[in-house]
């Protein structure tokens, strides 16, 4: 039988829809075949996970409801689905390696209504996002995300009080059906009796708010997202009037434009604690560098801080603290030991009017005197003053000199705050203006569409020793952000204290503030932590009194050829190593409990290196500080056993013979 062309066109594609429509259900698996999604479309989409056939996620249902009653996910009519695979690398401007593996396969299914679910499967873990494919105003009243676990599995989370914080909490550890209203924010790790970890959190946050995590009422091991709605009012208070307090908030989530893809909602998978501590999921996930701004002028480096040790200098001509010649002290430290920038957090302006100099110092003197140097400086600021005059002190940074900005107090995350992140960095990045967000929400994938966003707070770091009474900042704490908070992005927790306590003569001290645990311990942060701008937190002259350590923050790289995690239990310790060039840096570091690591020399090539080892001194249960610096011959392939003190630490720095 003879069919005409175009008619048996119109026949294939009414058979491929008619297809598309009758299919209730689709699944999607990892590359490797473990790790499975099944999708359900009944009186909502559902998805549901396992691994290795056991399940991990039951049926949770998934929406996006409009302003108008639209619900993007009741009673969904498949018209169409696609699926892809892709197996590329990708290539970083600056990172943990040089080469990202990207290895995914993909599902996307359009639906009646206009709108999308695409779900894409890693080896490491799964994500869906909806999308839209039309022009015109998208008024989303609200997102159903659930993750409705298979049993009562045991959550790391960080409390918030409302919609409104610095994301710098400790965590807590329960069932996920003791889980009560309160909110967490992101991420947050869910881990099962037979130790596998569920680690959940979103990427390519863009024009929409971020999400926090409550407990799902009807649901007994069910948990859900809730999104802080469009802020309609606002005026400065909380800390000094750092913060914008929201006064009143409309009744939907986001005001946006079509078409477009919404955020990813993930699931990081790990069967071991240590998987947590090296991951690229997010940036994967992320939106692209963005090709329309020329990136080769980011430089990656370190910083001596000001504010964490009151600008402590010892030994000087010259009364220290906020004025010209502690700050020319610090250019000429950095100059001399190859420490790409100094902070100024303090003095340098008004703090409510950028424009406005403050006569403290004299920033011009400062600057040039930076610039002669090769010192690049970073300011901070309040987030809302720097909006206020944008342009003008932008344009008054770039004749200046000024390489970053440190912007603090944002603490949201709803639509208007998220905007603001891009609408910086992106006006920082025209100006070639490098970028630290302090006082900010979890990493989202924002550093790899703007690689000039350099770094990150979201993190209870060091500085909270200095303030927070009676715990500070613990070793526990330090040991749980690489496999939580780290997971994410960048942090910059701020190491390098040079007075170093033990539990039992910690005290706060605002003035005069020490670390918690060993000074290894600070030391082995500057590797395990990933930070391509990281602060050298104590003063100058604290570490001109041990030119040995001095030596290794010179040289520790702030970014990295390729990273190896090697071992590691969420809050008990941590293992890894990182390359860069032909030398290798593994470091370890442990909570309140001293212990015995074990490492495996495995990752190195064939042949016999010689190691210079910083580990814990025999008195380092007594006195933080105690530390003693060694050198050995390792072969390839090797075991080798460390001790660490009560909040201990080692790094090894290794090269080949």
């Amino acid at each position: 039988m003879k069919i005409f062309k175009p008619l048996f066109t119109l026949l294939l594609t009414l058979s491929v829809t008619t297809i598309a429509q009758a299919q209730s259900s689709y699944s999607i698996v990892s590359p490797d075949g473990r790790l499975a999604a099944a999708i359900e479309l009944k009186d909502k989409i559902y998805y549901s996970l396992s691994f290795n056939d056991e399940a991990l996620i039951a049926a949770s249902p998934i929406s996006m409801e409009l302003y108008d009653g639209t619900v993007w996910g009741a009673y969904p009519k498949a018209r169409k689905k696609n699926s892809t695979s892709v197996n590329e690398m990708l290539t970083p401007l600056y990172g943990k390696r040089k080469q990202i593996k990207d290895h995914f396969n993909e599902l996307t299914i359009t639906f009646r209504g206009n709108y999308t679910l695409t779900a894409r499967m890693y080896d490491e873990g799964f994500a869906y996002r909806f999308g839209y494919t039309k022009k015109g105003e998208i008024l989303v009243k609200d997102e159903e995300a659930t993750f409705n676990f298979a049993k009562d599995y045991t959550i790391w989370s960080s409390l918030a009080n409302g919609f409104e914080h610095s994301y710098e909490n400790f965590y807590n550890t329960r069932k996920i059906s003791e889980v009560s209203d309160s909110l967490a924010y992101l991420p947050i790790l869910v881990q099962t009796d037979n130790g596998l970890s569920m680690l959940i959190t979103e990427s390519d946050l863009e024009d929409y708010p971020g999400f926090h995590i409550t407990n799902d009422p009807d649901v007994e091991t069910g948990l859900k997202a809730a999104f802080p709605s469009v802020p309609t009012a606002w005026e400065p208070g909380g800390h000094m009037r750092f913060n914008l307090i929201v006064k009143n908030r409309t009744d939907y989530i986001a005001k946006t434009q079509g078409p477009r893809n919404f955020p990813w909602r993930i699931v990081k998978i790990a069967t071991k604690d240590a998987q947590l501590l090296d991951t690229d999921i997010v940036y994967k996930l992320s939106a692209p560098q963005d090709e329309s701004i020329d990136f080769s002028w980011v430089r990656p480096g370190k910083v001596a801080w000001d504010w964490w040790s009151a600008i402590n200098l010892i030994g000087v001509d010259f009364r220290a603290g906020i004025n010209t010649q502690s700050y020319k002290y610090y250019i000429d430290f950095a100059a001399e030991n190859d420490i790409e920038y100094i902070n100024l957090d303090e003095g340098w302006s008004d703090q409510y009017d950028l424009m406005k100099l403050d006569d403290q110092i004299d920033l011009m003197e400062i600057m040039q005197y930076a610039n002669q140097k090769d010192v690049g400086v970073f300011l901070w600021c309040v987030h809302w003053p720097l909006d206020d005059k944008l342009d003008q002190a932008m344009d008054q940074f770039v004749a200046l000199g000024v390489k970053g900005l440190k912007i603090d107090f944002m603490d949201r995350d709803d639509q208007l705050m998220v905007d603001y992140y891009h609408r910086i960095a992106r006006k920082a990045a025209e100006n070639k203006i490098l970028v630290n967000y302090h006082g900010a929400y979890k990493p989202s994938g924002l550093h790899r569409k703007y690689p000039n966003v350099i770094n990150r707070e979201s993190v209870r770091g060091l500085e909270y020793n200095k303030f927070s009474m009676p715990h500070g900042t613990t070793p526990e704490y330090a040991a749980s952000i690489p496999f939580i908070r780290m997971a994410v992005g960048p942090m910059d927790y701020t190491p390098g204290a040079m007075t170093n306590a033990q539990q039992a003569n910690f005290s706060v001290f605002f003035e005069r503030p020490m670390s918690q645990g060993t000074r290894c311990q600070q030391l082995a942060m500057f590797v395990i932590y990933d930070a391509p701008l990281q602060m050298l937190a104590d003063a100058p002259t604290a570490y001109k009194t041990d030119p040995v350590i001095l030596d290794y923050l010179k040289e520790v790289p702030t970014v990295w050829d390729e990273t190896v995690a090697l071992d590691g239990k969420v809050g008990d310790y941590a293992v890894i190593a990182r390359q860069s060039g032909d030398t290798w840096y593994v470091a370890g570091m442990t909570d309140w409990d001293a212990r015995t690591l074990e490492v495996d020399f495995s990752f190195l090539e064939n042949g016999r290196y010689k190691a210079q080892i910083f580990q814990d001194g025999i008195n380092a249960d007594r006195i933080g500080n105690d530390y003693a610096l060694l050198e050995k011959t390792i072969e390839a392939g090797s075991k080798q056993q460390f001790k660490l003190a009560p909040g201990g630490g080692f790094v090894l720095k290794i090269v080949k013979l």
